[in-house]
Formats: structure tokens, sequence, C-alpha cells
């Protein structure tokens, strides 16, 4: 029986740990939330904050781990690469391309430095020097933190005069109080948000899907909905799958599962815009299960703990499928999920994570979600009557 440390106690954990012990395998979460659900599905829990690579280290140490993976939970990652490269544990690739990978800012500047197709960008950590330096740039522009994930922290800015505003915003959710400002590119269509895996450095399994936003929520970057196949054209994707494997080389990375957004603009252009050794959040595994019959959740851990990983092989999507992020549009108190009698024969799951008389906060990032609805059709133009309007047919009621 080995020992594999997950970091975090969120819900997107529960499939990880159910995997593991499915292997034989002794599961030990931590984090600072001993509350956190996942926790009750653990063999043991300890209270350690997975941002403290120190604490964290000298708990895999007195634990005598076998392997260490952060799963959809963006803030371990480099933890858990840090702790892998002290204790020689397997990892998904060298700290330092991992450290880049989670660093926007780094990130950008490699994707540059190679010669990926890459917007303009730049970082800062002085709000003063980004107001100067942009003061006769071009618009609009993204700003985010360098160092978040979820969606927090970003904004669209269309004019300079809101620029510092949006830096503000961005800077309260970044550890290190960076901030990245970089070239807004407008999409052909939806953009990907969807799981990869590589074995011993190989591209083996790439999956895109149509990552859908809803304008009227509170924060509108915060993804919304997906739904397979993807609408980025199959060039495209071709190009993007070249150029992730290439990607993938020249950081000599090996064995992991990967959460990969790219987008497809108007000019016909595809951009690899993030790429993260661990999987989603919004159950991006767990949905690429429903559409390809693939199960990465099991070869993460296989990964993780150093055992030889099932083969994988690209396999074709076996209908229409879509998965809608359940969340208010205000905060409140929740009262209910009504489901339009029209979709019902569509509702393959519903995975409801609160119950009436919870609070419930505005969906202002990941977070805020309340659960998830996975859907299947039979046809592409009915799956896309319910997505274009899909608050119509799923209503979260709160008082």
């Amino acid at each position: 029986m080995k020992k594999l440390l997950l970091l975090g106690g969120l819900r997107y954990l529960i499939p990880v740990i159910k995997a593991a012990k499915a292997l034989g395998h002794h599961v030990i979460t931590c984090d600072y939330l001993p509350d956190n659900i996942a926790h009750t599905y653990s063999d043991e829990y300890h209270n350690v904050s997975i941002i403290d690579k120190e604490a964290v280290l000298a708990l895999a140490r007195r634990l005598n781990i076998d392997g260490i993976m952060s799963f959809a939970v963006d803030p371990g990652v480099i933890t858990a690469a840090y702790v892998a490269e002290k204790m020689g544990l397997p990892a998904p690739g060298p700290f330092k391309s991992i450290e880049i990978l989670q660093n926007k800012g780094l990130f950008r500047q490699f994707l540059k430095e190679h010669n990926f197709n890459v917007p303009w960008a730049k970082s800062f950590t002085d709000i003063d020097q980004a107001l100067v330096e942009t003061k006769n740039g071009e618009f609009p522009v993204i700003v985010k933190p360098v160092d978040s994930a979820g969606s927090k922290g970003v904004s669209k800015v269309t004019r300079w005069e809101d620029l510092e505003k949006a830096i503000q915003y961005a800077m309260r959710f970044s550890g290190s109080k960076t901030f990245i400002i970089e070239e807004f590119l407008e999409s052909k269509g939806f953009t990907s948000d969807c799981e990869c895996f590589s074995i011993d450095g190989k591209l083996s399994f790439v999956s895109y899907s149509s990552q859908r936003f809803d304008e009227k929520a509170p924060n509108p970057y915060t993804p919304a909905a997906f739904s397979w196949p993807a609408g980025i054209s199959r060039e495209n994707q071709n190009y993007l799958t070249n150029e992730l494997q290439r990607l993938l080389t020249l950081l000599n990375m090996k064995s992991s599962i990967y959460n990969v957004e790219a987008r497809e603009t108007k000019d016909g252009k595809a951009y690899i815009m993030e790429v993260s050794p661990r999987g989603g959040g919004n159950r991006l595994a767990e949905m690429v299960r429903y559409v390809t019959g693939v199960d990465l959740i099991k070869r993460a851990v296989q990964a993780a703990l150093g055992e030889t990983v099932e083969p994988v092989a690209q396999v074709e999507i076996n209908a229409f499928w879509s998965e809608v992020i359940l969340y208010s549009h205000s905060s409140g108190i929740f009262k209910e999920l009504v489901i339009n009698e029209e979709v019902q024969d569509n509702v393959a799951e519903v995975d409801l994570w609160i119950k009436p008389g919870d609070k419930v906060s505005a969906f202002s990032a990941a977070n805020d979600s309340i659960g998830t609805l996975v859907l299947r059709f039979d046809n592409k133009e009915r799956m896309e009557k319910v997505m274009k309007d899909y608050s119509t047919y799923f209503q979260v009621i709160v008082n």
C-alpha cells in the first residue's frame, strides 16, 4: 500500500481519492480548512497550509509518502512540485518548468522566446509603472494576477482610465502582488478548456471543449458551461496538439494530466493560453470520462505514485455532451433548482452541492459554484438550442 498526499480538500478531489483507494492506496489530505468535504473521504487529514512549502515538506517526510499531487487545486501545484523534487518523488516535470507553467508572466515570456503564438503581455509589480507604460497603448486588454486561478481577479479593460481599478482588483488575488496586462484576443467562437495527458513526455491524449461564459454573471470571465465536441476548427486543433507537444518537450515534462486553455481567434490563429500540470476544476476530467470513456483520473494517480501508467489512445467523442455549472446571479438563501421539463430526458447527472436553506454567494469566481449538471444530446442542433440560453432551462432560485 502506497501513501498519496493530496493537497487541498475541495470536492473535486473526491474522485481522485476514490480512484487511489480503488488501486489499493492510502490517501492523505491536507490544508488549513478541516471542514472541507474531501477530508471526509481520505484515510487521514492534517491541518497544514498547502502554500507553505516547507511545512508540507516536513509533513511529507514525517509521513514517508510515496507520491504527492495537487489535483484541481492551483495553489498547491508549486508546493507539490517542490516536495517531489526535495524527496525524489515522481513529478510531472522539473520544478523550474512547473514554475514557468504556473506563473502567467513567466509562461507568456517562455512562449515568446520559443516562437509560439502569444499575445502581447507584460508583468508588473508597480501600479504607477504599469499606468505609464500603457498610457498610449492599445485597448482592450486583460488584467489578471500572475499566480491565481478560477478566474479570480480577472478584468477586461477597454480604456486606460479604468486600468488602475482593474489592477487593484487583480492584486487582491495575487500572493506575489504581481499582475499581468495582456492583449485581448477576440475569439472566433468558443474558447477551449479541457484535459490532456502525457506519458513519459509524449502527449498521449488531448481533448478540446467549447467553454462558455455568462455575460450577465457578476464575473463574466468565470466559465459557466462547457460542451463537446469543441468549436475550434480541426486544423487548429491539430496545430494546438503539435504545439502542446513541442511545449512539453521543451520543458522536459514527464507523465501528468494537464488542464489546457486554448483559443482560436478571428484571424484564424490558434493560441495556447494556459497549461497547468494538474486536473482542471469544474469536474473536467470526469466530463472527459463521460465524453470519451477515458479515465484520466486513474492515470493521474498512477503517475503521481510512479506506477506504470495505463496506455491511453485518442478516442473520438461518442455523442454531444454539455456541462452546466450551477450558480446564482445574486447572493441569498438557496430555495430550489428548477429543471425545465423540456430537457429532463437530456439530463445525465445532477450534482447539487447544497440544500434548501444554505447560503449562496453571487457567481464571481469558480468557488461560488453550487453544483453541476451533465447533459447528453443526440445532435448538435438540439444541444446548441439549449446551451445558447441554458439559464432558461435550469434556474437556481434564491430568496
